[in-house]
């Protein structure tokens, strides 16, 4: 038996020699085979390298993974990666985004430090910043139909100086100065109304013109007005205004595309050159990366899918972003949309308004954690708001700005922040939150709470109190020192302001717009569609309303009949148009927040509209004309049809653009539908046909000229009544021919050659409105709801409180009403509380059920 288990392992040990020496000496082996791998990755890099320049930087290599599962090198073109070659590259470079992003940042980073490349920084500064406003004092702050009204009259009669105004001057940001460091992340505290989003937008020069500044910001030395703020910097708001046709990835894609790629670009070219020269092969991965996202005007970017990634929305990447009518993502991804929409650009510094509202705390802080990589790697300004950050998401930041009734209490690193409060005299709890406290510690309610110094009474330390103890802090010593000596400009990285209006050209801009358009045009099918099948019922009512046995051609009787199938065809096409002018100011809100970021300029949102609403128009008239112009017995030449057909064309490319521009001017719905029914009444009565011309004043005989309408109306009509069959003779009159009569009548054009100068008179008012539209785009603002309401005092209350002493921002006393017995107040007795601008009131709640219908499930699907 031991001879047997001897040989057995005499056996096995010869069988495992055999295939070792075959493992070695197999010329398919496993090291050979890495080896003809890296061979290959050689060989297609070398090839690259003896490229021209500009195909050298548009040509990378990847890993491929073929149909059989095998891996291969192969060159691609950088500017048409394929889905599955994205998705590969991002699952090589992220594939678990939490750990790999720092490593991958890292890996960009040092590509460019290996050669030398400086990285472009900016420093932002503010110095003795205030900003104040006015606004309407009491009831007249409320949104109601009398003060609007009011509020209105007094601003027309102010503006020339008839009568003063009746609002008060308050306060938004009061003397504040202060840096905002690159490679290091800032957090902006303060609570609510502490003027947060305005030195947000003060610092990205976005302060609105009725808004008085004194003071400067500058980024690197340079004043706002010598460089382009809106591109060098990305302020991200706090609200979410997004098209809600379009998907996820499809808003960063043309975010992306019409912000542009920066200095990518140039930056690329030289790492290219200073590479080859010093013979350093780059990482293929990391290389196609920046070769990929360096290229402007791409439909679709690899820097959509890095910011998809990073802020956890690839789950919903093709997702509808969803609006009040149409079911789409949730608010809290919204809400990283909106952020991922700038980040997607090339901008150095980026200032966030409230970013976490509708987050949890874990997805902040994952967003927080990689924005300080960004950061910190990158070399990126970043100034962040929060209102209540949680303690894991506060550690993350370096330094912290805190801002109380618009001024700064507290500027500098994040570690002496507790320090510089225990020097004023308050300390905070250990087991409590530091954001939490540095928002409590500052408010009258609060703050005697954390005063440790017990040897000492308690006094209330104001704003001002803490500001001047700041001020000789030496964290506030160490930044006055600092702002007396003024920035050197020849530090600046010249690439590091942004000095072009736009990312891309005007004719990429041109073609960007106009693929968003057509994709809007295609997800919102439904409104043209049913505005067709709207057109076509309204014609087929039309012909059986006039039928043509009914009308005889060549009298006066029959042409008053005439008269009026013409007049009910030129109205339905026009209010067949008066849907642009909803549709219009449905998508003013995200025009005018890309408007403002620079995305594009107002004529490359206005062109494309009005170019692709032209075959569409072309189809609804040529619906009506094709269903009513025979059926209804109008003049059977062949040339009176498409004379018609032009005419009708020509009133509604008017009318869409028309209506397009009263929605440019009124802005919000209300608004511009008042304007749209005024402005249609108006050009109905001038339009010839409810009035005659004769029969108009002289005074308003302008308003007849200038009626769009009228020309419309001369048209259609000098189209038929000129006709051969309206030649017969008026015996009657003697005054020519029946046609002539009829027109003569209505104070019509008699004359033929006057139908071409009416239809061109239309598509020139087409081409005016049109023109206008863009106008009043560039231009004008948004309309906004007042941000701030001040409750005025009686003058007993001030008298009562400039005799104690007390001061005026510590609230106002009202008259709280409860129920006896339950809250045990008297109903006479006044508290202090919250100034409210309106009555508070209880509401009870008892026995409330919600139910949800479950779809039937079937028994045979319960054991699958």
């Amino acid at each position: 038996m031991a001879a047997a288990l001897a040989g057995d392992d005499l056996a096995r040990s010869l069988s495992s020699r055999r295939s070792l020496r075959e493992a070695w000496n197999a010329p398919s082996g496993v090291f050979n085979q890495s080896e003809r791998h890296d061979d290959e990755e050689e060989l297609r890099w070398a090839a690259i390298e003896r490229l021209p320049t500009y195909d050298r930087l548009r040509k990378g290599v990847i890993r491929q993974v073929l149909d059989n599962g095998k891996v291969v090198h192969g060159e691609v073109d950088v500017t048409n990666l394929g889905m599955q070659d994205k998705k590969q590259l991002m699952e090589s470079i992220l594939k678990v985004v939490e750990e790999d992003n720092e490593k991958f940042l890292r890996k960009l980073r040092d590509r460019t430090d290996r050669v030398g490349i400086e990285v472009p920084k900016i420093e932002v500064r503010y110095e003795h910043l205030s900003v104040e406003g006015d606004v309407h004092v009491g009831s007249r702050a409320l949104p109601s139909l009398i003060n609007f009204y009011m509020n209105a009259i007094e601003s027309v009669l102010g503006f020339v100086h008839l009568i003063p105004h009746n609002k008060r001057k308050i306060q938004i940001l009061n003397d504040v100065s202060g840096v905002v460091r690159p490679s290091r992340m800032t957090l902006l505290l303060g609570p609510p109304a502490s003027g947060k989003t305005t030195l947000m937008l003060a610092l990205a020069g976005k302060l609105g013109d009725d808004l008085r500044t004194s003071g400067k910001v500058t980024y690197c030395g340079h004043e706002l007005t010598e460089f382009v703020p809106q591109r060098t910097c990305a302020y991200i708001s706090q609200h979410d205004l997004h098209h809600g046709e379009m998907t996820v990835r499809e808003t960063l894609d043309f975010s992306g595309r019409c912000l542009g790629v920066g200095t990518r670009y140039e930056l690329l070219a030289e790492l290219s050159r200073r590479e080859k020269e010093a013979g350093i092969k780059p990482d293929p991965e990391i290389d196609a990366f920046m070769k990929a996202t360096a290229v402007a005007g791409q439909e679709t970017s690899l820097v959509t899918d890095y910011v998809l990634k990073i802020l956890g929305l690839d789950i919903c990447a093709d997702t509808m972003v969803g609006d009040d009518m149409r079911r789409g993502i949730s608010g809290g991804q919204k809400k990283r949309v909106t952020t991922g929409e700038m980040l997607v650009g090339p901008a150095k510094v980026l200032l966030m308004d409230e970013i976490s509202t509708g987050l949890d705390s874990s997805t902040t802080f994952q967003i927080c954690k990689f924005m300080k990589q960004m950061v910190h790697v990158m070399d990126v300004t970043m100034a962040i708001s929060l209102l209540q950050p949680a303690p894991e998401t506060y550690d993350l930041f370096d330094d912290i700005i805190l801002l109380s009734e618009g001024q700064v209490v507290y500027q500098g690193p994040r570690e002496n922040v507790l320090e510089f409060f225990e020097y004023m005299g308050f300390k905070c709890p250990d087991r409590k939150g530091v954001a939490d406290f540095l928002q409590e510690v500052t408010s009258k309610k609060d703050q005697e709470q954390y005063w440790f110094k017990k040897n000492q009474p308690y006094r209330y330390v104001s704003v001002s109190d803490f500001q001047q103890g700041f001020s000789s802090f030496h964290t506030g010593q160490q930044i006055s020192s600092e702002l007396r000596v003024p920035y050197d400009k020849s530090k600046a990285h010249p690439a590091a302001l942004v000095t072009e209006k736009y990312g891309i050209s005007n004719w990429e801009l041109f073609k960007a717009c106009f693929a968003r358009e057509w994709l809007l045009m295609k997800r919102s099918g439904f409104i043209f569609i049913f505005k067709i099948v709207q057109i076509t019922i309204m014609s087929i009512i039309a012909f059986t309303v006039f039928l043509r046995t009914e009308m005889k051609a060549g009298t006066l009787e029959g042409g008053q009949k005439f008269y009026g199938a013409l007049f009910f065809s030129l109205i339905n096409v026009m209010f067949n148009g008066m849907a642009e002018l909803a549709m219009t100011v449905f998508r003013l809100p995200v025009f005018f927040k890309q408007r403002d970021h620079m995305f594009y300029p107002a004529w490359a949102f206005g062109l494309p509209i009005w170019l692709l609403r032209i075959p569409l128009s072309f189809l609804e008239s040529a619906i009506w004309i094709i269903i009513t112009y025979y059926t209804i017995g109008f003049a059977p030449s062949a040339s009176r049809f498409f004379r018609q057909f032009i005419a009708l064309f020509g009133v509604h490319q008017m009318a869409l653009s028309l209506f397009r521009f009263i929605a440019a001017l009124g802005r919000v719905e209300v608004i511009a539908n008042t304007l749209g029914t005024f402005t249609l009444l108006l050009v109905f009565v001038l339009g010839g046909f409810i009035v005659a011309k004769d029969d108009i004043q002289p005074w308003m005989i302008w308003g007849y000229y200038i009626s769009p309408m009228m020309y419309g109306q001369n048209a259609i009509v000098m189209n038929e009544f000129l006709d051969k069959r309206w030649d017969t003779p008026n015996t009657d009159l003697n005054a020519g021919t029946i046609g002539e009569v009829l027109l003569k009548a209505r104070g019509f054009f008699t004359e033929d050659y006057m139908f071409w100068v009416c239809v061109g008179a239309l598509f020139g008012f087409s081409i005016l409105f049109n023109i206008l539209f863009i106008v009043a785009l560039t231009f004008l603002n948004p309309i906004g709801d007042s941000k701030s309401t001040v409750v005025e005092e009686n003058g007993d209350k001030k008298k009562k409180k400039r005799a104690s002493g007390q001061h005026g921002t510590e609230g106002i006393d009202m008259a709280v009403r409860s129920l006896d017995g339950i809250v045990g107040v008297a109903k006479h007795a006044p508290k202090k509380g919250m100034v409210l601008p309106f009555q508070p009131l209880s509401l009870t709640f008892n026995h409330v059920n919600y139910y949800v219908d479950m779809p039937a499930v079937s028994s045979s699907s319960l054991y699958i």
